[in-house]
């Protein structure tokens, strides 16, 4: 079936994170074409052919075009870059295709739902700008299956300081951390935005080490709060140094789960999860974006979904998602419950 597509257009896909997702997508899919997009065109090119089953496309964000000719065509957009001008949307929009993103953050969603709004019958509208693309959110959901009642999602992340990615990462990190004016949290059932001590935190990594952590707030925060009812959501983040490069290792990333509440046995407990993945987060964020794609585009998961605004965890089964974390190399420990 994906051999009749179109390219998948992947702007950003000679960065790291978008390399590593093309790369994935070839695993899920061989037969899928796919062109990468970016500004430096030979670079796009070498990465394409490296790839295989895929061609260089130079991108300009600058252009409502995209720069691209009225001949190239694809059967869906992703972008790894903040597309402050949303060509890349409106492109996608004009040419009816699915899009998805992964750059923005939770306090500066509103341009691309405005975007969609004026145009909502279109194209199918994918926000994946959760932690690592639904790393963490797709556990969690897959763990609150065993629960009648949750009370309380406790999420740590630790970003090793040598895995940032590319420049565009940094560049992501630096404005949503610098510019947000706080970050949001679920407390007391009622959305709550945290900053200066407040926001300060403490990260158990997977070793036992504590570190200096900060609320953070992807889209996991608000995502979590329509799923689950949750009065209690935090996500702390720990930019620091991994439990591995400790032991003299690679770095490597990691996500802590606890969930609090009601058991499918009717009894409070609270659970446990440690993940890790050995080669850091851009595995996991490929991952992410591969998986929505394949979901937008009708080869996983069911139909293509129709013209819409979607966040992943509508669109992609919590344990499809875990099992593919697992096989693409993410470590699951045994949960521990606590009464």
């Amino acid at each position: 079936m994906s051999s009749t597509l179109n390219p998948v257009l992947i702007i950003g896909g000679s960065g790291v994170v978008g390399s590593w997702t093309a790369r994935t997508i070839r695993k899920l899919h061989p037969d899928l074409p796919l062109a990468i997009g970016g500004r430096d065109l030979a670079k796009a090119e070498a990465i394409a052919r490296d790839i295989g089953g895929a061609t260089g496309v130079k991108v300009d964000l600058d252009l409502p075009d995209l720069g691209l000719s009225e001949g190239e065509a694809f059967s869906a957009v992703a972008v790894f870059v903040k597309d402050g001008r949303l060509s890349s949307m409106r492109y996608a929009q004009h040419h009816r295709i699915p899009y998805i993103s992964v750059s923005s953050g939770t306090f500066e969603i509103g341009p691309e739902v405005a975007q969609y709004i004026h145009a909502p019958d279109r194209a199918p509208i994918l926000l994946a700008s959760h932690w690592l693309a639904g790393a963490a959110i797709f556990p969690v959901l897959a763990f609150a299956r065993d629960f009648q009642r949750i009370d309380a999602i406790r999420i740590g992340v630790l970003l090793d300081e040598q895995d940032m990615g590319g420049p565009a990462a940094l560049a992501d990190y630096n404005r949503i951390t610098g510019a947000a004016p706080a970050a949001l949290t679920v407390k007391d059932g009622r959305m709550h935005w945290v900053s200066g001590g407040e926001a300060k935190a403490q990260y158990v990594s997977v070793d036992g080490v504590e570190l200096e952590a900060q609320a953070y707030s992807p889209f996991d925060i608000m995502a979590l709060a329509a799923r689950t009812g949750a009065t209690a959501i935090r996500l702390d983040l720990a930019y620091s140094q991994s439990a591995s490069r400790r032991r003299g290792e690679p770095f490597s990333t990691e996500i802590t789960i606890e969930i609090e509440g009601q058991g499918a046995d009717g009894q409070q407990r609270v659970d446990q999860h440690q993940i890790v993945h050995p080669q850091g987060q851009a595995p996991l964020t490929a991952l992410g974006v591969a998986l929505g794609l394949e979901r937008l585009l009708g080869l996983a998961g069911g139909d293509a979904p129709k013209a819409g605004l979607y966040l992943p965890e509508v669109l992609i089964d919590p344990g499809y998602f875990v099992g593919r974390m697992k096989e693409f190399g993410a470590l699951f420990e045994g949960k521990r419950a606590v009464a």
